[in-house]
């Protein structure tokens, strides 16, 4: 087991820039072999964005967060897995800049994703209730992490049953991009794939591991608050793969991809509060934590509830192609990171 408190502070940024490198590489194939399995499973981009590509590009988020939160770190695990929410909205906003046609939430219209965009805001509030309400815990753990991983799982039925039998369309316009089946794909063994995607699994898991590892050592030898470290640089070297897939999946023309895996790993990510939860051992995590990480959390909601709106809204062409949405998610996410960075850590 690697120690962090042996740590130098070169070892630690080597092995921080060195797991970064190997999820953002590793992260690159991964959009392609799920937009691959989306039309095998014959689950859609949407969902399965969501339901596998968003939690398989979370896992190293989730385990620096386990990691963080089982060696007693609770600021730093919960700024790293709503900090990587954060985050990954923002990078829509690449990705939309990686569109050149037209507003990626116009073009990539899919009611499963807005449904994905509200059960998040839902997740993030019943973490907000948890650490406001009442201490209770039953085993050190908080009875909102098992709700939480029951109203995920309901979610993701919703979302698949509006997928197969919608209630109602987005409304179809020459810049729409519609989720159809590649036949070409069928030429590729499903079993190569699986094989394949599941490497990358292990690979990134793996990073993720000793990221959470030298997000302790950062914490230790910068002095800068948990919440901060874990929402700007683990929260960010671990949603590298979200980038990478968002941005491979636009080039490849999965747009309801690129949108799902996003929207579906902050959903994911949310989980990672139950898990830690589970590995912290001093009490529940939630009733751990200070106002930094209350403060993030409301900023995430802020900016899904943006994200949903422009969804919704579905602005066609905006200033350089992107929509307000993204204008305002870029603003409020730098605003809240200067603000974390001008607020005192606690003594």
């Amino acid at each position: 087991m690697l120690d962090t408190d042996t740590l130098s502070l070169t070892s630690t940024l080597l092995i921080f820039s060195a797991c970064a490198l190997v999820i953002a590489v590793v992260g690159t194939g991964m959009a392609g072999f799920a937009d691959r399995l989306a039309d095998v499973t014959g689950l859609g981009e949407a969902v399965f964005g969501a339901a596998l590509l968003g939690a398989s590009t979370s896992l190293p988020g989730s385990i620096a967060s386990i990691t963080a939160a089982w060696d007693g770190y609770a600021e730093l695990a919960v700024g790293n897995a709503v900090g990587g929410i954060a985050a990954q909205t923002t990078f829509l906003v690449v990705a939309d800049l990686a569109l050149r046609r037209a507003n990626l939430e116009h073009a990539a219209a899919s009611v499963p994703n807005m449904i994905n965009g509200a059960l998040l805001c839902g997740l993030l509030a019943l973490a907000i209730l948890a650490a406001t309400g009442p201490e209770v815990a039953v085993l050190g753990v908080h009875p909102a992490s098992m709700l939480m991983l029951g109203f995920y799982a309901f979610g993701l039925h919703l979302a698949s049953a509006t997928q197969r039998e919608p209630a109602w369309r987005p409304v179809r316009t020459s810049d729409t991009v519609v989720d159809t089946p590649d036949a070409a794909q069928g030429l590729i063994p499903a079993g190569r794939i699986w094989l394949a995607f599941a490497a990358s699994v292990v690979v990134v898991g793996v990073a993720g591991w000793l990221l959470g590892l030298s997000g302790i050592a950062l914490v230790r030898h910068t002095g800068l608050s948990e919440t901060l470290v874990g929402s700007l640089f683990t929260a960010v070297a671990t949603s590298l793969p979200e980038l990478v897939t968002a941005l491979a999946a636009v080039r490849h023309g999965a747009l309801t991809l690129a949108v799902g895996g996003i929207i579906g790993g902050n959903t994911f990510d949310v989980l990672f509060l139950a898990f830690a939860d589970v590995a912290y051992r001093d009490g529940s995590i939630y009733h751990a934590i200070g106002p930094q990480p209350l403060f993030i959390i409301s900023l995430t909601i802020l900016l899904t509830a943006i994200l949903l709106l422009g969804l919704i809204r579905r602005e066609r062409r905006g200033v350089a192609n992107i929509g307000f949405e993204s204008m305002a998610v870029l603003v409020c996410y730098v605003a809240g990171l200067l603000t974390l960075v001008a607020w005192p850590a606690a003594d």
